[in-house]
């Protein structure tokens, strides 16, 4: 009996955990990506963060409030790039539409029900692949001052009413988990059960060769065009065809490239997000930090310590900001001590939906169409419960969760 044959678009965590679960329920499948595995795309430059607890989204009412102050703010996690505002428009207006109490718990209750599987869906992948001394479980802190007490506490609130585990931490609990820090902090969290990658790229790689060995198919070009042979998608490149049973477009922020050519209207845009290292300075923290007044986070790494963090909205196609690495530099110095001159640069973009939430499930046109995309944030801790969801719609078998909060029909 002849192979269901299956495409996906997109070679990142998301499309390699797709294609590793699709695998194991005997489906052939061929990866494509314009770039080969493990380049300095999201799935490498990511914060490394495993996140089961991250559930609370940015659609909040308390967000509007504190957008204009993080704008002004030289030391602030947002900012613009003026030229592209005007493309920003439409999915602004979405965005401040949909920061209401009611879709706040909305994007929190339906995040939570993927993340509460986030963990066990990557150790059923991790089972296959040697990972040693690549993923550390010492959880990952959160730390604030005394300003925007309110939003910490709203933050608390939800995450205890839908039952996401967190461990609040006074000033003495902060120094003895991380005393290299400086006393700034006033408060924190800790959530135990997170975990972190030591290098975000070298797994992405591993499952990616994994996916190899197991007869896997790896095509390197860019897709521009897909047409349709009856109902089987159709792909082509200069000198070949693919014509395949069912396909799947997993290409992060570039997904919507595709989506608009399938006549879907699905309001993705990119938060351009930055990181930095530190080489020799992992050793300086146990776990990741985050300090939430200002929108950063740390990593101890194999490459040194990543600063990560700030949000841009500026598209695809805008130069990096040297603001934005200087941000990062003096973000990082007014934390810690003693820090080198920092090296590897490097500009990411998040694939995020004005309501926060991503599309997991089937085109609104194309019957053997799926997407899963517009994770933002959380593309690195949903790749594995995305790419297993994916797989059982594909295979018509029940998930036992409610799905139709992912789909792309929300978006008239």
């Amino acid at each position: 009996m002849k192979k269901i044959r299956i495409g996906i678009i997109g070679a990142g965590i998301q499309g390699v955990c797709s294609a590793l679960f699709l695998q194991k329920k005997g489906y052939e499948v061929i990866l494509f990506d314009r770039e080969d595995p493990g380049k300095q795309a999201a799935s490498y430059g990511n914060a490394g963060h495993f996140s089961p607890y991250a559930s609370i989204p940015l659609n909040r009412p308390d967000i509007l409030t504190d957008i204009p102050a993080m704008l002004l703010s030289s030391t602030g996690p947002l900012a613009l790039r003026w030229n592209y505002v005007p493309k920003m428009i439409p999915w602004f207006l979405k965005f401040i539409k949909s920061c209401t109490t009611k879709n706040m718990m909305h994007t929190a209750k339906y995040m939570h029900q993927i993340l509460d599987l986030a963990l066990p869906a990557y150790d059923e992948l991790f089972e296959e692949v040697d990972l040693t001394g690549l993923v550390e479980n010492n959880g990952i802190m959160y730390i604030w001052n005394d300003q925007n007490l309110k939003s910490r506490e709203l933050e608390i609130k939800i995450r205890d009413e839908i039952g996401a585990d967190q461990q609040l931490l006074n000033k003495k609990e902060i120094h003895d988990l991380e005393p290299n820090i400086k006393k700034i902090y006033h408060g924190g969290v800790f959530y135990k059960q997170a975990k972190h990658a030591k290098n975000p790229g070298k797994i992405w790689l591993r499952l990616f060769e994994h996916f190899k060995k197991q007869g896997g198919t790896f095509l390197k070009f860019n897709i521009n065009e897909l047409n349709f042979d009856e109902d089987k998608p159709v792909i082509r490149s200069e000198t070949q065809r693919f014509v395949f049973d069912k396909l799947v477009i997993a290409c992060g922020a570039f997904s919507k490239k595709l989506t608009d050519k399938l006549h879907e209207n699905i309001p993705l845009d990119t938060e351009r997000g930055y990181h930095i290292h530190f080489k020799g300075c992992d050793h300086l923290i146990s776990r990741p930090v985050v300090f939430q007044n200002r929108g950063f986070g740390m990593t101890p790494m194999e490459q040194g310590l990543r600063v990560v963090g700030t949000v841009e909205f500026g598209g695809l196609q805008n130069p990096p900001s040297k603001g934005r690495i200087k941000n990062l530099i003096n973000n990082a110095k007014y934390l810690l001590d003693g820090l080198p001159e920092h090296e590897d640069e490097w500009l990411g973009f998040r694939p995020t939906l004005p309501d926060y939430l991503p599309v997991i499930g089937p085109s609104k046109n194309y019957k053997n169409v799926f997407y899963s995309f517009g994770h933002h944030h959380l593309g690195w801790t949903l790749g594995a419960i995305s790419g297993k969801i994916i797989s059982r719609m594909i295979s018509n078998e029940n998930t036992n969760l409610e799905l139709s909060p992912y789909s792309s029909l929300r978006f008239k």
